[in-house]
């Protein structure tokens, strides 16, 4: 089905809907009927703020809940030839974009996953130099990592070369909610762990954490953040469990009595909403939490504005009218085909775009607010206005409906979003969506 709801309708259901994470979804990419050229397809773009992304698809586990583009692997790590095609196939792919791009700023930049840092420390550091080579100014970096591959020697390593954020995935300090996850994680594994990071001095922590999970409530997602606070991180990632197809806990059958779970996964974000702006920090989206007396300001990168280029299998890039990828799976065959693929693409294969989606002024619109609205800063009437050369409100008049339910309101040029509008995000991303995006996303066939 693609037509969507009311959003009358939608506010009746489930609060959550889908995360409105980036848009429009990998499941709506599809293969172009002909490949475009790099080169073309950056030549007129603006090239002075860029983000510098490097996707890393191994994990030392598979989370139950996962659906990102990774595989998991043995604890004991890659195998070293793997390992070493792929930052082989990583480094040729890097050299083909920057012949591409010409010259070229990079403002913020991010190794994610995947776990970067369950390459050895051999490789981990090849990884590095690398985005250094990229970007040779220090500019923000954040790289993903896991309790069990935060040790003294990597994080050294990150330290050295000049890594200013680590998100650490905890999802959980309670160990029975960890292993009905799936996850091979001890609370004693967690602790050791982000010591050793509180020990390295990264500027920055984030700590990703889970509500909704098997066996969960409210009082020990309570024990969760309270632990959490012990290390006390400069942001948070608060997450709502979602059981997607292909996943371990959809392969299981974890699913909870539909109303039930909603009414813990509204209790738990409501709670720790609560908690954490008592603790000192501000809620930034309905996931992002972040001192507040921390600076909020994302430098000089915007992502309404700016492009993105990726690098590495899994990788989404984006200009301002088309954003591409490597094919997207979740089951582990159809990542290890996809990874095959990759290590086995020429550079000529590298100079050509084949597979993404092409934005056209509807859809470069509603991104833009879509980006915007579910934030803490909001949407800007007149940046809108002055991008694009309409009004935001006459080219989108669903936000008239989102002022009149209490999701949003208006603050001179700005609509930003009521408390009610941050809890109801994930049922706002989705709506506001095209029936464009939400047809090629019905017909995707996952593997």
């Amino acid at each position: 089905m693609t037509d969507m709801a009311s959003l009358h309708e939608l506010m009746r259901g489930s609060p959550y809907q889908s995360y409105a994470y980036s848009y429009p979804h990998k499941m709506a990419y599809r293969a172009f009927a002909q490949p475009r050229s790099l080169r073309d397809v950056w030549k007129d773009e603006p090239k002075d703020a860029l983000f510098l992304y490097l996707h890393i698809p191994f994990c030392e586990m598979r989370c139950g809940f996962c659906n990102l583009f990774t595989q998991s692997h043995s604890r004991a790590g890659l195998k070293l030839d793997l390992e070493g095609a792929y930052l082989a196939t990583l480094e040729r792919e890097a050299r083909v974009l920057m012949e591409a791009l010409g010259p070229a700023k990079f403002s913020r930049g991010a190794i994610g996953g995947g776990t970067p840092t369950f390459f050895s420390p051999e490789g981990l550091r090849r990884l590095l130099q690398l985005f250094r080579t990229l970007s040779p100014d220090l500019i923000p970096m954040s790289v993903e990592s896991s309790p069990f591959t935060a040790t003294a020697e990597r994080l050294a390593i990150l330290k050295e070369y000049g890594v200013t954020r680590l998100s650490v995935g905890v999802q959980s300090f309670v160990d029975a909610e960890v292993q009905a996850s799936g996850r091979a994680q001890s609370s004693a594994e967690v602790s050791r762990a982000l010591e050793t990071i509180r020990s390295t001095a990264i500027p920055e922590l984030n700590i990703d954490l889970i509500y909704g999970l098997p066996g969960q409530t409210e009082e020990s997602w309570m024990r969760s953040l309270r632990a959490a606070m012990q290390w006390s991180p400069e942001e948070l990632y608060l997450y709502p469990l979602y059981v997607r197809p292909l996943t371990g806990l959809a392969k299981g059958g974890a699913r909870g009595i539909a109303d039930a779970w909603d009414e813990l996964r509204r209790a738990c974000y409501q709670c720790g909403r609560e908690f954490l702006v008592a603790e000192g920090y501000v809620q930034l989206s309905m996931r992002h939490f972040r001192k507040a007396s921390l600076p909020r300001d994302g430098g000089d990168y915007c992502c309404q504005r700016d492009g993105m280029a990726g690098i590495g299998c899994g990788a989404r890039s984006y200009t301002r009218d088309l954003h591409y990828s490597s094919e997207y799976a979740v089951g582990r065959s159809g990542i290890s085909e996809i990874v095959k693929e990759y290590i086995d693409r020429s550079d000529a294969v590298f100079s050509d775009v084949a597979y993404g989606f092409e934005l056209n002024s509807d859809e470069r619109r509603r991104r833009y607010v879509i980006k915007s609205i579910l934030r803490w800063d909001g949407l800007d009437a007149q940046d809108y206005q002055e991008l694009f050369g309409t009004s935001v409100r006459d080219d989108i008049p669903q936000l008239n409906e989102l002022t009149a339910a209490g999701l949003m309101e208006w603050t001179g040029c700005r609509m930003l979003p009521t408390a009610l509008g941050m809890e109801f995000s994930d049922v706002i991303g989705p709506w506001l969506g095209s029936s464009r995006v939400r047809q090629s996303m019905s017909h995707f066939v996952l593997r």
